[in-house]
Order: C-alpha cells, then sequence, then structure tokens
C-alpha cells in the first residue's frame, strides 16, 4: 500500500489548453478517494497521469513517497479496472485473473499462483466460475473478474476507471456495495473515477469534485453536501439538485420569487450590501407546514405557494413550484446548468414532502422551510456565503473516525 501526492499537476495538450490546472491532493495510504465531475472535467485524466498512461506537463506525482513523474506503468506497481473490463475471451476466468502473475516470469511459483487466485476469487464469489470463458459471465461478474486480477497483483493502490458504468442500475447497486466492502477488507489505497455521484457519495472516504480541470472542493461526502464552498459544488453534488432563488435582502427577509423567508440575523449579516444573492435551498429543507412539530416552527419560516403538481414515491413526495426569473437571473442559472453538464436549470423549486402530505398541485400550499440549513451565495463569484468551515471540517473528521472502526471491524471479520 502507499499514499499518493499531487503536487500543482497541470496536464496541457497541443493547443495549450490545460485539461488539468493546479490540481494538487494528497490521498492518504489505504484511503479510498474519488474524483468526480462533468464530462471533460478531468477526472479521468488524472488517472491516467497517476498509472502512467499520461505524461505530466508541470508538478510532482509520489507514490509511497518517491516521486513518479518519469516511472513506467509497470514500475508504479498499481492496478487499474478499467470500465470496459479489458478481459481476453480466449482464457478462461483463472487465467484471465492469473495474468499479471503469468507477465512476470519467474517471479511467482505455480502454487503462489493457485493460492493468489483461489483467495482472490473466493473473495469475489467466483470460484464457481473459474473454467468459464468471459463470453458466459455476466457483465457482473466479467466486472468481478477485472477486480480479480487487480488484487493478485497485490499493487500498491487500485485505480478504477468507471468501472461501474456499463451496468444497469440494479447491479451497479450491487456491485458498489461489493467494492466498497473490498476496499475495506483489503484497506488498498483506492482512486476512482465516476460521474455517478451516487457511487460517489456512497463510496468515497473523501471526494474531490472537479470543473473544467480546476479541484473544486475535497471532502467527506457529507461535508460536500452540508458545506459546500462554492454554487457549482452546491449544484453537482446532491439528488434531486440543490434549489437556487434569486433573492433582496431587507433587514432579515429574504424576497424571494416563492415568497418571504426570514432568517437569523447571523446568516443576514454575511450577505448584505449586495442587491442580488441566490438562496441556496435542498429539497428536504422543506415540509407541509402542518405535519411539522410544533417545538420545530420557530426554527424556520412558513409561507405560501403553489405548487404545478406533486409525484408520490411510496416514502416521500415531491412538489414542483414555479418561478419566473429576470432575464440576468436566467442567464445567471443557465451558465451554472452548463458547468454542470445540464442544458438548463429550470427557474422551479422542488421540495421534498412526507407521503402523508395533503398537498396537490393547483391550490395554495401552506410550505416551512428550516432556515437554520439554507445557504447564501454570491452570484458573482458563486461563494457560499454562509460556509461553516469549522463545521465541514468536524464532519469529514467524523467520517475519517467512523471509516477507521470500519476498516478495523473489517480485518478482524476477515481475520476469523
Amino acid at each position: 500500500m502507499a499514499a499518493i501526492t499531487l503536487k500543482n499537476i497541470v496536464k496541457k495538450y497541443g493547443d495549450g489548453f490545460p485539461a488539468v490546472n493546479d490540481v494538487s491532493i494528497d490521498i492518504a495510504d489505504g484511503e479510498f478517494v474519488i474524483l468526480v465531475g462533468p464530462s471533460g472535467c478531468g477526472k479521468s485524466t488524472i488517472l491516467r497521469m497517476i498509472v502512467g498512461l499520461e505524461d505530466i506537463t508541470s508538478g510532482e506525482l509520489l507514490i509511497g513517497g518517491q516521486r513518479a513523474n518519469d516511472k513506467a506503468p509497470r514500475d508504479r506497481n498499481l492496478a487499474m479496472v478499467f470500465q470496459n473490463y479489458a478481459l481476453y475471451p480466449h482464457l478462461t476466468v483463472f487465467e484471465n485473473i492469473a495474468f499479471p502473475l503469468r507477465l512476470a516470469k519467474g517471479k511467482h511459483q505455480e502454487e503462489d499462483v493457485q493460492r493468489l487466485v483461489t483467495e482472490a476469487a473466493a473473495m469475489l464469489e467466483l470460484t464457481d466460475h473459474l473454467q468459464r470463458k468471459p463470453a458466459n459471465l455476466s457483465g457482473g461478474q466479467r466486472q468481478r473478474v477485472a477486480m480479480g486480477r487487480a488484487i493478485v497483483r497485490q499493487a500498491d493502490a487500485f485505480l478504477f476507471d468507471e468501472p461501474l458504468s456499463n451496468l444497469d442500475a440494479k447491479l451497479r447497486g450491487q456491485m458498489r456495495s461489493e467494492i466498497s466492502q473490498m476496499q475495506r477488507r483489503l484497506a488498498t489505497t483506492s482512486v476512482y473515477v465516476t460521474h455517478d455521484q451516487t457511487e460517489a457519495m456512497t463510496l468515497g472516504d473523501r471526494v474531490a469534485v472537479l470543473k473544467k480541470g480546476e479541484l473544486q472542493q475535497i471532502a467527506s461526502p457529507r461535508e460536500l453536501y452540508e458545506q459546500p464552498v462554492n454554487l457549482f459544488v452546491a449544484g453537482f453534488i446532491g439528488s434531486p439538485s440543490m434549489n437556487f432563488l434569486p433573492a433582496s435582502l431587507e433587514g432579515n427577509i429574504l424576497s424571494t420569487a416563492i415568497g418571504d423567508i426570514e432568517i437569523s440575523p447571523e446568516k443576514a449579516d454575511k450577505a448584505r450590501d449586495r442587491p442580488v444573492i441566490l438562496v441556496g435551498v435542498r429539497p428536504e429543507f422543506f415540509e407541509d407546514a402542518s405535519l411539522v412539530e410544533e417545538h420545530k416552527l420557530h426554527h424556520g419560516s412558513t409561507f405560501t405557494a403553489e405548487l404545478t403538481h406533486t409525484e408520490w414515491l411510496g416514502n416521500e413526495q415531491y412538489g414542483y413550484i414555479n418561478f419566473d426569473p429576470a432575464p440576468e437571473v436566467r442567464e445567471m442559472l443557465n451558465s451554472l446548468a452548463r458547468d454542470m453538464d445540464a442544458d438548463e436549470l429550470r427557474p422551479q423549486v422542488v421540495v421534498t414532502l412526507d407521503a402523508a402530505s395533503k398537498i396537490r398541485g393547483g391550490r395554495p400550499a401552506e410550505l416551512w422551510l428550516d432556515t437554520r440549513r439554507l445557504h447564501l451565495f454570491d452570484p458573482k463569484t458563486g461563494e457560499n456565503l454562509t460556509l461553516d468551515a469549522e463545521e465541514g471540517a468536524r464532519l469529514t473528521a467524523e467520517a475519517n473516525a467512523e471509516r477507521a472502526e470500519e476498516i478495523e471491524s473489517a480485518r478482524q471479520v476477515a481475520a476469523h
């Protein structure tokens, strides 16, 4: 195992445009880090620079404390799991897993090959499939074979390049769980590239959010979700996405297109003297006011709005409120949408309601908003004016402690 350090990494192609621009990330020994962002943000390029498939224009890459910029891929002792599995169709599952061991001619005795492949197959529930060919396996089984090949190499780190994108939704969920458990058992340093934020939020110890080749924020999934540093991170992380409402501030009252919202003086002070601010509100910050417990009401603001329609999902409902922004605000929302690979950010607020709520579209509804949790953004710079960096650091420290306990528990189970 090894720590991986990226120091001011830059990648420029022939036209001089930086595909990766001054990215610095410290990946601890045994840590699972996810690189996430829209298409073209540089996440796969970073992975390819780590493994040695792309040259580094400037900056420094350290693997296990050793400079690796000029090392050949085979000398870096890294195992890569690709999106397309990269299996040999004419070889059995056993021989596909054993391939990297056979490649290191003379280094492994036959009994070592048998032992390592058998152990990896047992871990990945492939024991009954060792004599089959890849063509006779399901997509999930093929992906496990690719992971088995990475495991037997006993590499210093695993690198995953969108390994689940070819699988259907149900299989993706199953494989996410398997990759997570495997990484906890092995505690091998892992870097995982995805555009799927569900994978990012469920798998990673920390998640690095990239935009146009630049690192926006790296933190635990919970810190990213609760304390995003800017508009881009706030809008990219979370499903449904965070709502962005243009507002003007008078005293402690935010005047928005869906009604007036009262906030605390402390929050208001952070956004004074700005003609327009963007209010960031996640759908779950709302609730049907008639269902909110009385002791919670004073922690938020109640207002009346008309929903266009609701969607009942069994365990909860989504409600939708349309609003008509000023032209400059609409352009601001569309610009943010382009950054996030979306066609547009519709001038619409999504609210999450309890499944028992009787609120329906087409008539006024009384909604409650937890104003303690909303964020205020500067529309020009994108900065989160209400960011609580101290609380964010606490969330990540807490996640790290929980993760260490999980790894220790997994090792104890494996030992028995």
